[in-house]
């Protein structure tokens, strides 16, 4: 019995100390929630739509192609560790992410984008291994330049922005296409 009084007791006081509160005034009345705001460039870099020089043939890592470099100055040492490069392509049935693989010249190609400190290679070639398919001056670049810097948790695991269009993108950060 006297067992009991004792459990009892402890459970008695538990509901008090749980049941009380610090603060003798009373709660107010939460508001609505604001509408969510637009999605921001916040520190996002972008360029305008560039031009590149005129293609060169050139053999990397024993596969030949053609290249050509556009300038990205604000592609930083710290961009290239910890941050993402996305570069697209305009011409005239649409914009495309790089790498972007089609059948130009009846052969099945691929444009890719290499990058180092505040350029960008951008490097097409053949599948077949065989000769080279131009990068005409008349193709549109663009790039954006997404910075690191807060690492990722399970819960705010690093967006693939490859795997958005292009259109998709431009609205997720803000921008004019």
């Amino acid at each position: 019995m006297k067992f009991s009084k004792t459990i009892f007791t402890i459970f008695l006081l538990a509901i008090s100390t749980i049941s009380c509160s610090g603060d003798d005034g009373t709660d107010g009345v939460n508001g609505a929630d604001g509408a969510p705001g637009a999605a921001g460039t916040a520190n996002v870099i972008y360029s305008a739509w560039l031009t590149a020089p005129a293609a060169a043939a050139e053999t990397i890592d024993g596969t030949s192609g053609m290249s050509t470099t556009i300038n990205a100055p604000e592609l930083s040492a710290d961009i290239l560790s910890k941050g993402t490069l996305l570069v697209y392509v305009s011409f005239g049935s649409g914009t495309y992410t790089v790498p972007y693989t089609s059948t130009a010249g009846g052969f099945v190609n691929t444009i890719t984008a290499i990058s180092n400190l505040q350029k960008i290679k951008l490097f097409r070639f053949r599948h077949d291994g065989g000769g080279t398919v131009n990068l005409p001056t008349t193709l549109n670049w663009r790039y954006i330049l997404i910075p690191g810097g807060v690492a990722a948790t399970a819960k705010t695991a690093k967006q693939d922005y490859s795997k958005m269009s292009y259109e998709e993108v431009c609205a997720h950060f803000n921008i004019k296409p």
